[in-house]
């Protein structure tokens, strides 16, 4: 009886470790990796991660939380970042010339746009024979989301966006000193592994939220699981004039009909709180959730805050 008890344990992890699957979606040539968390019974969501983010970033709690609410979590890695097509042969964008367009209100050019990166996740969830999910993007994923409902509206039955904007960044939202500093560094200064770590925790410090407990032990191994994962460092530089060379989202974010959550902190030194409130206004049909003491990223404080209202509206299943 008693191996029989710990057969019956054994299948059961073991099937719902195995509902979780990899692989990668074709973008007519952009192998997009993805990981698909399920169960598969369970109701889709698509997460779209920020600028350089590879779908590890994503919490581990959020994922559960997500599962705990009869959601079937569908991840994966932005074009040029993590285990997807990288676009590393057309090297980093010229610093100083894009630097000075910017500066000068001058339309950039980059690689790829955003309307792309949208594609990208529309082919994943095509590649899985899902006809319609729901939707969760953060930062620059927000960005790429916005297209993505306003252009394919029949496919998402709920969105949450957090810490994004409709804006395309200038320079009255550009973020300022040593985040500023840091971002240009990692856009287009080529520094050795211990730098790449340093800058990164550097970067947590600003973005998360002041109550986060940090533990840099811990976090420095993380940044080298993900260095180790995938070292495509200028990805990031040409995903960011993506962002730039994009236009304003107003029309598009102002024609989605999908009900939306928009989700924003008070502190945040990277998206502007008010062009995330501005957003969530010109959205119809959404409701804004403020987080007085949330900076930019989705951390334990800000999860153990939201968590409540979070669940009691997935449950709902459309979120406002």
């Amino acid at each position: 009886m008693r191996f029989l008890k710990w057969a019956i344990i054994f299948i059961l992890f073991n099937s719902a470790f195995l509902e979780s699957k990899e692989g990668y979606a074709d973008n007519d040539g952009v192998e997009i990796f993805y990981v698909d968390y399920g169960p598969i019974d369970n109701e889709p969501i698509l997460l779209v991660q920020g600028l350089g983010g590879q779908l590890t970033f994503w919490p581990d709690e959020l994922i559960s939380v997500l599962q705990d609410n009869g959601f079937r979590p569908i991840v994966y890695d932005n074009r040029d970042v993590g285990l997807s097509k990288n676009f590393e042969e057309y090297g980093r964008p010229n610093f100083v010339w894009n630097y000075a367009k910017f500066y000068l209100g001058l339309p950039l050019t980059s690689v790829y746009s955003l309307a792309d990166m949208a594609s990208d996740g529309i082919a994943v969830i095509n590649h899985l024979n899902i006809e319609q999910t729901h939707l969760l993007a953060q930062s620059m994923g927000g960005m790429i989301t916005q297209r993505m409902v306003a252009d394919n509206k029949d496919r998402f039955k709920s969105y949450v966006l957090i810490a994004s904007m409709a804006r395309t960044p200038d320079l009255k939202t550009a973020p300022k000193g040593e985040l500023r500093k840091l971002i240009e560094d990692r856009s287009f200064k080529n520094q050795s592994v211990d730098e790449r770590v340093e800058r990164s925790i550097e970067i947590f410090k600003i973005l998360a939220s002041p109550q986060t407990e940090f533990d840099e032990a811990a976090f420095r191994e993380e940044v080298i699981k993900n260095i180790n994962r995938s070292d495509n460092e200028s990805g990031f530089s040409r995903q960011l004039i993506a962002i730039l060379a994009d236009k304003d989202r107003y029309n598009e974010v102002q024609g989605i009909t999908t009900p939306t959550l928009v989700i924003h902190g008070k502190l945040d030194p990277l998206i502007p709180y008010e062009e995330g409130k501005k957003t969530a206004e010109l959205i119809p049909n959404s409701t804004f959730l403020s987080v007085d003491f949330m900076s930019h990223l989705i951390d334990k404080p800000v999860m153990d805050f939201i968590e409540k209202t979070f669940s009691r509206i997935l449950r709902r299943k459309q979120l406002i």
